[in-house]
């Protein structure tokens, strides 16, 4: 026996609010609706242009240092910890939820060179201008306790960056040489060494835990092993590499920030040309570091401006600056994809929403439904002329407005010089070198 029976939804026709509207039921046969594509092609410009009016990404500045923040570090464990070291070697823990300094530590004598957390969020290392490594509690002291390191090591020479691996007991510092330290001795377990430079980032990989790279003031980018305990391989550039990170979703994948303002992503399987040279800075590039989705980068600069880079495009899809901000000398990604950490110059760190025009807070359904709406909408048009310029134009500062105009003429003219030189010598004798590999001297194996 077949039995027939309605079913109706209450989500298809009941409103979620009394003052809600009314639903509707609609037939989606596209012979019933001609002019769709017109429609929908009004509401992608109404939401490219409602995007850019609610584009407020800066939040909160935290300030409370006495000197410029030379370098950051993120809570493994917690989202709202954040902690930073100024040039004067004063620490700081940041909730970022209450936006305020919850603990200050005079670490070191002279600059913060380098600090990073331990993986499972216990303690925090540091290391400074003094030549010492000290490791610190991440928990305020009780009452009537010390303020004291848990452990210091004293070094024989400058150590300029510290990274710690993130599933062992073991950290590596930089600064003559790659030394990795086994947290319970008070001499190195190895030093990794490869030319005769001051090397200035250390970065463990964190997928292949054992994988290492650094780079040094003679341009070079060396990666390391920590099983063979010897160097792996090095990429000489045109410029110095300041510092290197790597991408948390793709194992062989690493982006170095560079002084000829520019950013390469390598596979570190295949060094000979970089996947991607990103082309959008005006200064040297100090810092960068990678969204946790690995789809994005967050790179700081010496032209005072903060860039996001997707890592397939070699264009930024966004520029942050404001007429206070100096040099940005360190940038975190926070571990949640929302926000972006800056610190810089004039003893600010910075706090910024990662999506400039995105609203913060609990969404209303249908809110969230719009929104999504209107996100397809634009990915839909996006390649549309006017809806391009509108979504792409952003306003910056003059000096970098003009600096990017100087430097166009010059790439344009570099480039009408080598077609000339190509064009009155012998077929053959001037190659055409592609713009991926002019950047690199040399690969060493």
């Amino acid at each position: 026996m077949r039995v027939k029976v309605l079913s109706r939804n209450p989500d298809d026709y009941v409103r979620e609010t009394k003052l809600d509207l009314q639903r509707v039921p609609r037939n989606y046969d596209p012979a019933l609706h001609p002019f769709e594509v017109a429609r929908e092609y009004t509401r992608a410009m109404n939401a490219t242009k409602l995007e850019r009016v609610f584009a407020k990404p800066f939040l909160s500045s935290l300030d409370g240092h006495r000197d410029g923040v030379n370098c950051m570090a993120k809570h493994p464990k917690s989202l709202s910890t954040v902690l930073s070291g100024a040039c004067d070697g004063e620490v700081k823990i940041w909730n970022l939820t209450r936006r305020q300094c919850i603990r200050t530590i005079q670490a070191h004598e002279g600059f913060v060179r380098g600090m990073c957390a331990r993986f499972c969020g216990t303690s925090f290392f540091t290391v400074g201008d003094d030549k010492t490594v000290k490791q610190w509690k991440m928990d305020s002291p009780e009452y009537g306790e010390e303020e004291e390191p848990i452990h210091t090591i004293l070094g024989k020479t400058v150590y300029t960056g510290i990274d710690h691996h993130w599933k062992d007991p073991v950290f590596a510092t930089c600064g003559h040489q790659v030394d990795i330290w086994d947290e319970q001795r008070t001499s190195p377990m190895c030093s990794l060494t490869w030319g005769f430079d001051s090397i200035s980032s250390v970065k463990f990989n964190p997928i292949e835990t054992y994988l290492l790279g650094s780079c040094a003031s003679d341009r070079n980018i060396v990666l390391y092993d920590m099983r063979k305990s010897t160097p792996l391989k090095k990429v000489i550039l045109n410029m110095r590499t300041n510092t290197i990170c790597w991408n948390p979703m793709e194992a062989f994948i690493f982006t170095a920030a560079n002084e000829d303002y520019n950013l390469y992503t390598f596979d570190m399987r295949f060094l000979e040309s970089p996947v991607m040279v990103h082309m959008d800075h005006v200064s040297a590039v100090l810092d960068v570091d990678y969204s946790p989705t690995g789809k994005e980068f967050v790179s700081a600069s010496f032209d005072k401006s903060v860039r996001i880079f997707p890592v397939a495009k070699g264009h930024s899809r966004e520029v942050y600056h404001t007429k206070r901000m100096q040099h940005v000398i360190t940038v975190k990604w926070t571990s949640d994809s929302k926000y972006i950490l800056c610190g810089s110059d004039e003893m600010n760190i910075r706090l910024w929403k990662a999506n400039a025009s995105e609203k913060l807070g609990v969404l209303a359904p249908r809110e969230k439904a719009a929104m999504n709406y209107n996100q397809k909408l634009k990915e839909k048009f996006q390649y549309h002329p006017k809806i391009r310029r509108i979504a792409q134009h952003r306003h910056l500062p003059k000096s970098i407005f003009c600096q990017i105009k100087e430097q166009r003429i010059m790439r344009e003219a570099r480039r009408r010089k080598e077609q000339n030189r190509r064009k009155h010598s012998k077929p053959g004798s001037v190659p055409l070198v592609p713009e991926k590999r002019k950047h690199i001297v040399a690969v060493v194996k």
